[in-house]
């Protein structure tokens, strides 16, 4: 039986890689902040811990290592952004022991997880366009113009976004911002394209399935999507991925204007929220990013047929007193 560890399963890709990973015949234990109570899926998995909130590291980190030494874990999933900084950055004891963390390299997290490095890192290659973007401890003044959007280098799930319309909003911001965090860019109208990518690095197999977000969460999670084909797109998203040295499932998130010109907005670097549109759609991104960790070649790109694909909730009975 393979062990594996997957976090924060209250999270909106969880259910997905619960199901597809028991299909490949993994043990599953998965960990939340809340109790089992409150997690649908946490009766889905073998063994479920409550954890730590994250922003404890030490105290994360120790029940990590602790369930990973009980539960005799092999791999580990985070779900999360800031599991995967936490991880990233504390790789040795789990290197040590053989415990592989199902993401990609220190290197390439360095770059994902901050706007303004992938911003540069991609500037003026690959055929993509960025979005200017300046720390606000930098700028010199006023912006060009207004609108501009406002979001921590380092930020997640929408959390920090501010969009600044005025020089009075910009005045009173600034003066409580953290301007060594917040990134200034002009704003740019239009709707969310999202790309999910698995790369095996070994091979440099890398496939791409795109879809338009078509109604989504106030922390930018997809509800109605519009799964499509695209060459050019899948191609752009393909040579960033090996030029970053992607491995395993990751995310590209771009924000198309009225021209239909693509800019991308960051990486994900971890399952999206909507990777299971992508498996409906007719490629396994759970199944594939376990083959990426395990030696194993990746499937080859599907034929993706357009369409929509909705998603509802469900409610379920998880604990009578």
């Amino acid at each position: 039986m393979k062990d594996v560890l997957v976090t924060a399963i209250g999270s909106f890709s969880a259910d997905i890689v619960i199901k597809n990973l028991h299909k490949q015949g993994y043990k599953i234990t998965g960990c939340d902040i809340y109790p089992k109570e409150w997690i649908a899926d946490a009766s889905q998995v073998d063994n479920f811990y409550q954890a730590p909130y994250v922003d404890d590291t030490e105290k994360y980190l120790s029940f990590i290592q602790r369930v990973c030494i009980k539960e005799d874990i092999k791999y580990i999933i985070p779900l999360t952004d800031v599991e995967v900084d936490v991880l990233n950055h504390h790789r040795e004891w789990f290197e040590e022991r053989t415990i592989c963390l199902c993401m990609s390299p220190k290197e390439t997290l360095d770059i994902c997880r901050n706007k303004k490095a992938l911003q540069s890192f991609v500037c003026g290659k690959f055929g993509i366009n960025t979005i200017p973007s300046k720390l606000l401890k930098d700028f010199q003044g006023l912006p060009n113009e207004f609108p501009v959007v406002c979001k921590p280098f380092d930020g997640r799930s929408s959390q920090g976004l501010k969009y600044i319309n005025n020089i009075s909003e910009w005045n009173a911001y600034i003066t409580e911002a953290d301007k060594k965090r917040i990134i200034v860019q002009p704003y740019i109208k239009g709707h969310i394209v999202t790309v999910d990518v698995v790369r095996q690095p070994s091979e440099k197999d890398t496939v791409a399935i795109a879809r338009k977000e078509l109604l989504r969460t106030l922390n930018g999670a997809g509800t109605s999507v519009y799964v499509f084909s695209e060459q050019k797109l899948e191609n752009q998203c393909i040579n960033l991925a090996n030029a970053l040295n992607i491995a395993g499932c990751v995310n590209f998130e771009f924000i198309v204007d009225s021209r239909n010109d693509y800019y991308l907005l960051e990486c994900n670097p971890r399952f999206s929220g909507g990777v299971e549109f992508s498996c409906i759609a007719g490629y396994d991104c759970v199944k594939n990013h376990m083959h990426c960790f395990c030696g194993e070649r990746i499937d080859a790109a599907p034929q993706i047929n357009n369409q929509y694909i909705a998603r509802k909730y469900e409610e379920f009975v998880t604990y009578i007193e």
